[in-house]
């Protein structure tokens, strides 16, 4: 199924509610969830600000609550400036995954009152025990929308869907690697940022994996120089300069058919690249710029999308005979919002986007970046990197699906960043807790103009650079 409406939570805000909403003496719980919204075609509900109802402030029974206005006036100071979605949330002990008579006339008797204060959208929504939520929608007209599908990214990606309360439960969960996964990735979008050496090969597993929907973006053209590593490149498309996205949606139509790609040949640093990775489930990010991480960084956390970054490197030196292999190394990390960015991480920093800046603006300071980053203190013009790029993107994928199907015998949460050395036979991997993480300003912003808090991606600036 392709969710029409969705919520989305950051695995921070999701466990501070489980936390709160089931505090161990099996009685119900409640908060409030103030969402901005998602930009471009999808219905996506971005969970901003949480407020939690005091235990010790409400009438609190096994299958009933009752709690003071007081918290809802908060949330309308939160949301009424902005227009912004507020949603009702409480605690089902008893693990019912749906909504009972009792919420429904709930609903008919607070709702109206938000719709009387603040904008034109607002909902409720349950949790039970195992995490699981479900959550809908009304209009000023008390007509009930459902919200398909609640995603949750945090340590683990976890999806809740409506639909599951007519299966077998709330808490089934395909299994990694089966046709029900294929199935339920069939609901997702999955981003590809950059479909060249690497983006290429990451895109063509996401697609034969199942997404219902990818969505490529690189401004750039095939060249003949590297048909050695971009995957279905052909010589045609490079005699007339193809963009690499359209050769991808070509691509896989051949063998998914028609519809499954969206392609943006575009980048990433504009206004288009923003709107197009906002509207996805997963960001899959196969750059060679620091600029381009650092928005992919900031979209992730705007618009609360899980982030995979991969990056492949062979250092080499010089020596009396010729040129030497260092290493044959790659890195995938693996950002969830609220977590430590890649900036926090030390993929890019000021200095080095500075740098990188120069080199772009001053073509007599600097030769912009060697080849893609691949080959370092050698200019290889189409380096045979095809088997590396191939691990590193199987990596990635898999480290995807890992989260979103744990099979690990470890927690994921040890797995934040995973390098590996092909020249040392080694692998190597630091926790979320071995990096530290700089506060977010732009965490759960969503549509909020000027996108991501950049003045470069407001309407009219991007229409001036047209």
């Amino acid at each position: 199924m392709k969710p029409a409406t969705t919520l989305a939570l950051s695995g921070l805000m999701h466990a501070a509610l489980r936390r709160h909403l089931f505090p161990g003496d099996g009685l119900e719980a409640a908060a409030l969830l103030v969402c901005t919204r998602g930009v471009g075609k999808r219905d996506r509900l971005i969970a901003r600000d949480v407020i939690l109802v005091a235990h010790d402030r409400c009438r609190r029974e096994t299958n009933a609550i009752t709690w003071p206005g007081a918290y809802l006036e908060e949330a309308i100071d939160l949301a009424e400036h902005e227009g912004l979605t507020i949603v009702l949330m409480h605690a089902h002990p008893g693990g019912l995954y749906a909504f009972s008579e009792v919420d429904d006339e709930s609903d008919r008797n607070v709702l109206p009152s938000l719709f009387a204060a603040c904008g034109d959208r607002h909902g409720s929504a349950i949790m039970t025990p195992d995490g699981a939520i479900r959550a809908r929608l009304y209009n000023a007209g008390m007509r009930i929308v459902p919200i398909d599908l609640i995603t949750v990214a945090g340590d683990d990606v976890q999806y809740f869907w409506s639909a599951d309360a007519m299966l077998l439960g709330a808490a089934r969960r395909p299994v990694a690697f089966t046709s029900d996964m294929s199935r339920e990735l069939g609901g997702l979008t999955a981003g590809v940022i950059g479909v060249s050496g690497t983006g290429s090969i990451v895109g063509e597993q996401v697609a034969r994996l199942g997404f219902g929907k990818i969505v490529p973006i690189d401004f750039d053209h095939v060249e003949r120089r590297n048909l050695n590593r971009i995957l279905n490149s052909t010589l045609a498309d490079a005699a007339v300069r193809r963009n690499k996205v359209e050769m991808f949606a070509t691509a896989v139509e051949a063998y998914r058919g028609p519809g499954v790609v969206d392609p943006v040949a575009g980048s990433i640093t504009t206004r288009e690249g923003v709107i197009a990775a906002a509207g996805c489930d997963v960001l899959f990010c196969c750059v060679d710029t620091l600029e381009a991480r650092q928005i992919v960084d900031l979209i992730g956390a705007a618009f609360l999308i899980p982030i995979l970054d991969v990056g492949v490197t062979i250092p080499a030196r010089k020596t009396a005979v010729g040129i030497a292999i260092g290493d044959v190394c790659g890195r995938i990390d693996y950002v969830q919002p609220g977590g430590a960015t890649l900036g926090d991480r030390g993929i890019y920093t000021p200095e080095s986007l500075r740098a990188e800046y120069l080199r772009r603006v001053a073509p007599d300071a600097h030769r912009q970046e060697l080849e893609a980053g691949y080959i370092k203190g050698a200019i290889e013009e189409a380096p045979a990197v095809i088997t590396l790029n191939m691990r590193a993107a199987s990596a990635c994928v898999n480290e995807f699906v890992a989260r979103a199907f744990p099979f690990r015998l470890d927690a994921n949460r040890l797995y934040a960043r995973t390098t590996f050395s092909l020249a040392a036979c080694e692998e190597d991997y630091v926790s979320e807790d071995g990096f530290t993480s700089s506060p977010q300003t732009v965490l759960g912003r969503g549509e909020l103009e000027p996108l991501l808090g950049l003045p470069m991606f407001s309407p009219r600036r991007a229409k001036s650079r047209l």
